[in-house]
């Protein structure tokens, strides 16, 4: 059997980090939680815009996205911080969070006495809740356990002939040793879903992955919208895409050729073994962030003209196929796969590469994105702001 070393969480989990996590109930508490983690090294904290004004189901889906970011099993332990008054119920979401067993703790700011005070507070908190979670040692793990995203961005004609199925290579090769693989951008499989619906394990998975795009696509047309000028992008189209079509055949390549054995919503837990779709924007921030909150250990990130984008809890892997963009953005590249379009380098190869660092990454190695200290966060709306 093989295995990563890795935390074990009170509830089976396990995590390839050890965050702790500072979560903003609203956006009014953004800044003392951005006060505490500039005051407590190695913090993370999730400022984001939401938590406020909702109603329905975009209140529930703000709530189920904290709600999983901080049950994210590389988060070892929680603060969160309201403001006193939000749509956002911070026990209930501390509730939620503890069903994992690991240690939360929560405040409000208008309890305390303000942002000075509260920043105080939460610093005492930060520091001992970080001296706790030092203590905790990694074990061996089951190779199994391990869940990964795959993602593109910045998409360009390499991305399909090389990076993509590259890492579609890798992402078979997780779900041979038993892990789970899940790829996300409804947006970005119009044109191709049928080819993924061929995959699905059954015919309700079928049935449901036809049913989102769908749905999509009826939200587009309630907006009196058009999705070309901005599906593929401006940037897509200067590298070589032409059609949605064509991007959408290149971007499925990247969850390689297993079964799909479910859908599930945006920020859904993750099931462990096999490959999954979600039901996510192509927003690059969006779609990583739904997938670090279904439970995702690591995000293999793929990108042609090159992003920075990193994410809060999870590494974020930047792979290429692109030599120009390789050399041009070195700073936030992990991997170059653009062999593959020389000839030099066989897809197997590729993958192979790709799959090192993947071990890599999970055994402790930070990606150029958490060295350079991106920690994007970001929630998918459903509703209007009141």
């Amino acid at each position: 059997m093989k295995t990563i070393p890795a935390y074990m969480r009170p509830n089976g989990d396990i995590g390839i980090r050890n965050h702790l996590l500072i979560i903003p109930t609203v956006i009014c508490s953004n800044q003392v939680c951005n006060r505490i983690m500039q005051s407590v090294p190695d913090t993370v904290a999730i400022p984001h815009q939401h938590g406020c004004s909702q109603i329905g189901a975009d209140k529930d889906r703000t709530f189920d996205v904290l709600a999983g970011t901080g049950k994210n099993p590389n988060v070892g332990g929680v603060i969160i911080i309201s403001l006193g008054c939000e749509v956002v119920d911070p026990k209930r979401l501390a509730d939620e969070i503890r069903k994992t067993g690991k240690p939360v703790e929560w405040f409000d700011i208008q309890s305390v006495g303000g942002s000075v005070k509260a920043i105080g507070h939460g610093i005492e908190i930060a520091k001992r809740m970080k001296a706790e979670l030092d203590k905790l040692t990694k074990t061996d793990v089951p190779l199994s356990k391990l869940k990964i995203g795959v993602k593109c961005g910045g998409s360009d004609a390499t991305s399909g002939l090389a990076s993509n199925p590259a890492l579609g290579e890798a992402a078979d090769r997780l779900v041979a040793e038993g892990g789970g693989i899940v790829i996300g951008e409804t947006t970005e499989i119009i044109g191709a879903e049928h080819v993924l619906a061929e995959r699905c394990a059954s015919e309700t998975t079928k049935e449901k992955l036809f049913h989102i795009v769908d749905r999509f696509e009826k939200e587009v047309d309630r907006m009196g919208a058009d999705m070309r000028g901005g599906n593929p992008s401006p940037g897509n189209i200067a590298g070589g895409l032409t059609t949605i079509e064509e991007k959408s055949l290149g971007c499925i390549s990247k969850c390689g050729t297993a079964p799909i054995e479910g859908v599930i919503e945006y920020a859904e837990r993750i099931p462990e073994h096999g490959l999954y779709f979600m039901d996510s924007p192509g927003n690059d921030i969006e779609c990583v962030s739904g997938m670090a909150a279904g439970g995702a250990h690591i995000v293999c990130f793929t990108t042609g003209l090159g992003t920075p984008t990193g994410a809060a809890v999870v590494p974020v892997i930047k792979i290429t196929g692109n030599p120009s963009t390789f050399r041009h953005m070195e700073d936030n590249m992990d991997v170059d796969v653009s062999d593959i379009l020389s000839g030099s380098f066989s897809l197997s190869e590729a993958g192979a590469r790709i799959w090192q660092e993947i071990m890599e990454v999970a055994g402790g190695k930070l990606t150029k994105a958490e060295i350079l200290g991106h920690q994007e966060f970001s929630i998918n709306r459903i509703g209007p702001s009141l």
